[in-house]
């Protein structure tokens, strides 16, 4: 039988979140963008720590979106190291390059906030990762 929504887990919750909306909505909207870095960033680290990706691999990728910009970043073709996480995040990058421009429009924000948020994700992938080898040592 499959768990219903009061058997399954937090993470197996966030990881049925739909990030590219949260993305898409997030990153144009002010009124959106706690649900972006709330509940986005928590659900794209369980999905991205559940699939091995190490934090630093993230920020790499913060980077990349900082220096050359979100289409540039959404064209590379493997921006982590397992196929399955890059293709969950070109999708990511590439909805945040399609979503409309924000409210400024002298600046294009999306490649500022899309890095803040995959920097967002980073730290709690690394929070994850101290809490299992706290929990661990503690054993």
């Amino acid at each position: 039988m499959p768990p219903t929504p009061a058997t399954r887990t937090d993470d197996e919750l966030l990881a049925a979140t739909d990030i590219p909306v949260l993305l898409r909505y997030g990153l144009t909207q002010d009124a959106l963008r706690t649900a972006l870095f709330g509940d986005g960033a928590v659900a794209a680290a369980v999905t991205l720590d559940r699939l091995g990706v190490v934090p630093r691999s993230v920020h790499f990728v913060a980077e990349i979106v900082r220096s050359g910009g979100l289409a540039y970043a959404a064209e590379l073709p493997e921006p982590l190291p397992s196929p399955e996480a890059s293709a969950l995040v070109r999708d990511w990058l590439e909805t945040a390059a399609q979503a409309a421009p924000g409210q400024d429009q002298d600046r294009d924000t999306r490649p500022d906030r899309t890095a803040r948020w995959l920097d967002t994700v980073t730290e709690l992938i690394g929070l994850r990762r101290d809490a299992r080898a706290r929990a661990r040592a503690r054993a």
